[in-house]
């Protein structure tokens, strides 16, 4: 249906610098407004080329402007069994995404907060590499049996969180507070506020997974 390189998505939650937002999109991304996530999109000047959900957030005239500048609408009812978010997940990955940015997932309502963070631990979208950007700070995934690098900058915050259970035989490179085949508990707080040592930091662990948090710092891209 497209000839993707990556996929953007708009979701209705808070977003705070529309600047830093837009530096961050490039010209043949495919964007997916979900619901309310059009009205980012107006603010920063994008037509995206998808508008989907309920349309609870939205008037019938913001659908129907929003129609007439090409943009595909796909409508779902009121009582589904999916976030609007999770609709436009579903979508790119049925247009063949790998790589998804999510804005404006986070803030707002905690149920949804919450709820987004956990929808890239879904078995569903393991094939795609999601990632949910607030500002400086990125969130995204990190399976086991995989070396993962992550990048930065020298400074930057990166935090280790535990997610379905234990994480076990977790290594990693380049930080501040090394592991060195160790376990990170479900529950407690020993992977956070670690600090990239250079350009790149490398993560791997045998079981589990663990939500990484990058926090750039102020000034960096």
């Amino acid at each position: 249906m497209y000839n993707l390189k990556r996929t953007i998505i708009f979701a209705n939650g808070e977003l705070k610098d529309y600047e830093a937002v837009r530096a961050l999109v490039h010209s043949d991304d495919l964007i997916i407004a979900a619901d309310g996530g059009a009205r980012h999109c107006s603010m920063l000047g994008l037509i995206p080329q998808v508008l989907i959900g309920d349309f609870d957030s939205l008037d019938e005239d913001e659908v129907e402007r929003i129609a007439r500048s090409g943009t595909q609408i796909i409508r779902h009812p009121a009582h589904k069994d999916y976030t609007d978010l999770e609709l436009a997940l579903m979508h790119a990955q049925e247009s063949g995404a790998r790589e998804v940015l999510i804005f404006g997932a986070l803030g707002a309502r905690w149920d949804q907060t919450l709820a987004n963070l956990l929808l890239p631990a879904s078995d569903s979208y393991r094939k795609m590499d999601i990632r949910l950007v607030d500002g400086k700070q990125e969130i995204y995934l990190l399976r086991a049996g995989v070396r993962h690098v992550i990048s930065g900058e020298a400074g930057d915050t990166l935090s280790l969180i535990p997610l379905i259970g234990t994480a076990q035989g977790v290594k990693t490179d380049g930080l501040e507070y090394p592991l060195h085949d160790e376990s990170l508990y479900f529950g407690a707080t020993r992977g956070l506020s670690n600090t990239l040592l250079g350009g790149s930091a490398s993560v791997q662990f045998e079981q589990g997974a663990l939500l990484c948090v990058v926090i750039h710092k102020p000034g960096s891209v």
